[in-house]
């Protein structure tokens, strides 16, 4: 019998808690993503936390350090739909959602899908597409459907968008709205490897099999794992700690919009999604620390006379590390 099997005869049991979700699975996913991204575990395990807790992932970074690679190697670890799609400034809602038309033979109107209905959309450069373009996903990315022509069609389970973008100082890129960010429940960056991971870049002659489609788990594993993530344990102590995070931001000086209802929430999942890959049935206070600046970097707005002198993410960061020193931790 499976660790999956125990799981659901415990879940159908209704017990508090089922065994911690398999280390053995979860080693060999984070193994697949070291294979294509050498020397970034922090940067792994995030990506990992994210897709057990049924987020979205945004990865912005310059160009040529990764996004991409590490976009392809996490969708590709799981065997099920896959799909990249490249985002230009001419791209249309339709080449992202699909397009009805009519067909002369049955002479009725027909639903070709577009890229969207797979389990893993790739959305890549998502900001050098227009803003029209972008609020396609809006729908997809928060209810799990499309509505074309008044209809609306369910996504396939599991779904992940994980979308990559420059800085927005980058030439030929529209930043996303706040509304856009909201969605993804974290944003990464990759940043440039050591001196001893890039050497081990250069060395390596052929493509990583990550990058080549190695799928480590099924699409059904996956949403057990994803299942038994949601019965980690997070004491009171740790929820109210999160709600003091939250609610500073939204008194702090330099920020002129704080952390909405929608990030508690996805701090609170990704904490027990984090927990779940350091091999715990529990939040601790580290989890919520480690997850801040991922989680809600994004989802702030600093003064516009604060961020003059610096890029707006970078002194997002910073206020959200004050923050945290602010804040007293739960013993």
């Amino acid at each position: 019998m499976s660790i999956f099997d125990i799981m659901a005869m415990m879940v159908q049991r209704e017990s508090v808690y089922s065994p911690p979700v398999s280390l053995s699975r979860l080693s060999e996913i984070e193994s697949a993503l070291g294979e294509a991204i050498r020397g970034k575990a922090e940067v792994l395990r995030l990506s990992l936390a994210c897709l057990l807790a049924r987020g979205h992932l945004l990865i912005e970074d310059v160009p040529g350090v990764g996004k991409t690679t590490l976009a392809q190697a996490l969708a590709r670890s799981v065997h099920c739909g896959f799909h990249r799609l490249q985002f230009t400034s001419d791209m249309l809602p339709s080449d992202v959602l699909g397009v009805t038309i009519y067909n002369a033979h049955t002479q009725e109107f027909e639903f070709k899908r577009g890229p969207i209905f797979t389990n893993f959309l790739l959305a890549d450069e998502i900001n050098r597409a227009t803003p029209k373009t972008q609020s396609a996903l809006l729908e997809a990315m928060n209810e799990l459907q499309v509505t074309i022509d008044g209809r609306s069609w369910p996504l396939s389970q599991p779904f992940m968008v994980i979308a990559t973008q420059n800085p927005v100082e980058h030439h030929g890129t529209y930043p996303l709205p706040e509304s856009q960010l909201d969605r993804f429940l974290m944003r990464i960056r990759i940043g440039y490897p050591d001196h001893t991971a890039e050497r081990e870049i250069l060395r390596q002659a052929a493509p990583s099999p990550a990058a080549d489609g190695h799928a480590v788990i099924t699409g059904e594993d996956l949403t057990r794992l994803q299942d038994s993530v949601a019965q980690i344990a997070v004491d009171e102590t740790l929820v109210d700690y999160m709600l003091e995070i939250v609610a500073r931001t939204r008194t702090h000086e330099s920020l002129a919009m704080g952390v909405s209802p929608r990030g508690a929430q996805a701090l609170y999942r990704a904490t027990q999604a984090l927990a779940a890959v350091e091999g715990r049935d529990y939040v601790t206070p580290d989890d919520v620390k480690r997850m801040v600046i991922p989680v809600f970097a994004h989802r702030v707005m600093v003064n516009t006379r604060v961020a003059i002198a610096q890029r707006s993410a970078e002194v997002a960061e910073k206020i959200l590390s004050e923050i945290l020193t602010l804040v007293d931790v739960p013993l």
